[in-house]
């Protein structure tokens, strides 16, 4: 018998973040998993393709997955504004164990042959080298989408976002992974770009 882990998915994109700032464009965790994914993706392909001398390998399609599934948690906890959830040790590691037991509730709505599955992606074992190597690139690619989110507003006339997107850049600076680095310095200026712009790069 089937049960209510898909239906309760699909209510990721009633969870809207970034709930203390005000939005030119409302984002969703729907919207943002998915660009996560993405961004994840591509860093594991950058390092499989320029940086794997030396690396721990990493398979994108797991990197991805992780990815789709890092703020599921959300469904149950909604997405806490990053001020709070950083303000100090204390608030960061009771929210850790609050985004667990969401993640746990989450999973008993899975059909029971397919659990183990899920729990390798609601759960990830972060004791598992290649795992946390995986969700070293989730992390750092969900920073990058925070990022873009801040160009996207600064784009439309918003600047309540500006200060946001100074300290996310810096917390990007601080990533040393050469994977995130080649993905700053290649492909995120393009996100500056307008749609005319990026047809007639295409088109060059």
């Amino acid at each position: 018998m089937g049960k209510q882990f898909y239906a309760m998915l699909h209510r990721m994109r009633y969870i809207s973040r970034w709930g203390l700032m005000r939005n030119i464009q409302s984002e969703n965790i729907t919207e943002h998993s998915l660009e996560v994914a993405v961004i994840a993706h591509a860093l594991a392909e950058i390092r499989k393709t320029h940086f794997a001398s030396g690396r721990r390998a990493v398979d994108p399609a797991q990197v991805a997955l992780l990815a789709i599934f890092h703020d599921a948690s959300e469904i149950l906890t909604g997405d806490l504004p990053t001020p709070v959830k950083y303000y100090n040790p204390a608030i960061q590691d009771a929210y850790k164990k609050v985004e667990a037991t969401a993640s746990e509730q989450l999973l008993k709505l899975v059909p029971d042959a397919l659990q183990p599955a899920y729990r390798a992606l609601l759960l990830p074992d972060r004791s598992d080298p290649v795992i946390d190597e995986a969700m070293r690139l989730v992390k750092a690619a969900d920073r990058i989408s925070a990022l873009i989110k801040c160009i996207d507003e600064e784009k439309a006339g918003n600047r309540e976002f500006r200060r946001a997107r100074a300290t996310i850049e810096a917390s990007i600076a601080g990533i040393d992974l050469p994977e995130v680095k080649h993905f700053m310095e290649q492909e995120l200026p393009s996100f500056w770009q307008s749609l005319d712009e990026l047809q007639d790069s295409a088109l060059s």
